[in-house]
C-alpha cells in the first residue's frame, strides 16, 4: 500500500492526510493542496490513516468511503474514538440518507465526488479555522455583517439596536454560531436545543428558522447567515474575512 508524503518547504498552511485508494486522485489532491502552502500525506488504506491520526501528523483528513481494505465508514468510526482532528468525507454516496450517516458519524463536512477543487478548498479552511481557533462558549461574541452575538449575555442586537429572541431561538443561534461551516443535521440540532428525547421533529426547525431568519434580516435565497442543505440540515455562514 503506498504512502506520499510531502517535501516541500517554506510556511505551512496546516498537515492534510489524504486517504484515498486512487493514487491519480491523490496525486492530484496532493498537488492542488501544496501550491496552497499545505503540507500532504498521502496513504491508499484505511489502516494506514487510523495509524497516521493516532500518530497526530496531521491537522485535518480527506477521507473518501470507497477504501480498499475497511469501509470508509468504520474509519470515520474509529477515527472519532480517538481524535476530534477535522474530518472531510469525499463521496460519491448523493443520496440525503448517506450524507445524514456521514455527518450523524462524525464527519465534519463532505463533499460529493466529482467535486469543485475551489469548494473543497473552502471546506478546508473552514474546518481548518474551527480546529487552530478554538471558539469560547461562555465568553462568546460572534460579529458579522451587522449582527453582534453575545452569547454571554444572551443578547443579539442589529447595530446596536437588540433584537428580541424567545430562549428556543437564542439556543438555536448558541447551536449554530458556534459551529460556523458545519452542516449540522436535524438530528443534531433537535437533540442540541430540544433535548435527547427529539430527532425527527424538522418541522420545529423549519419554523425556528425562519422565525430567525425574518429577525436577523437574512434572505433565504441568499443567506448572509443561515444556509440550508435541503432534507439534511443547516449550516451557520461564516462572515467574510
Amino acid at each position: 500500500m503506498s504512502q506520499e508524503r510531502n517535501a516541500d518547504h517554506g510556511e505551512s498552511q496546516g498537515r492534510i492526510l489524504i486517504v484515498d485508494d486512487e493514487a491519480p486522485l491523490r496525486r492530484a489532491l496532493s498537488i492542488s493542496l501544496r501550491a496552497r502552502g499545505y503540507e500532504v500525506r498521502g496513504v491508499s488504506g484505511g489502516e494506514q490513516a487510523i495509524v497516521a491520526v493516532a500518530d497526530h501528523v496531521s491537522d485535518l483528513v480527506l477521507l473518501d468511503l470507497g477504501l480498499g481494505d475497511i469501509d470508509g465508514l468504520e474509519v470515520l468510526e474509529r477515527i472519532r474514538g480517538m481524535s476530534e482532528i477535522p474530518v472531510i468525507v469525499l463521496t460519491a454516496r448523493d443520496s440525503q440518507s448517506d450524507k445524514v450517516l456521514l455527518l450523524d458519524a462524525g464527519a465534519d463536512d463532505y463533499v460529493t465526488k466529482p467535486f469543485d477543487t475551489e469548494e473543497l478548498l473552502a471546506r478546508i479552511r473552514s474546518a481548518m479555522r474551527r480546529r487552530v481557533e478554538p471558539m469560547d462558549e461562555v465568553a462568546l461574541v460572534v460579529e458579522q455583517d451587522g449582527v453582534t452575538i453575545d452569547l454571554a449575555r444572551q443578547l443579539v442586537t442589529i447595530a446596536g439596536e437588540r433584537v428580541p429572541l424567545t430562549p428556543t431561538e437564542l439556543a438555536m443561534i448558541e447551536v449554530m454560531a458556534t459551529h460556523p461551516g458545519r452542516l449540522l443535521t436535524h438530528d443534531y440540532l433537535l437533540r442540541q436545543v430540544w433535548g435527547p428525547g427529539y430527532g425527527k421533529e424538522s418541522n420545529y426547525l423549519r419554523t425556528y428558522v425562519g422565525q430567525l431568519r425574518k429577525k436577523l434580516r437574512d434572505d433565504a435565497a441568499a443567506p448572509r447567515f443561515i444556509a440550508t442543505e435541503s432534507g439534511i440540515g443547516y449550516r451557520w455562514l461564516p462572515g467574510s474575512e
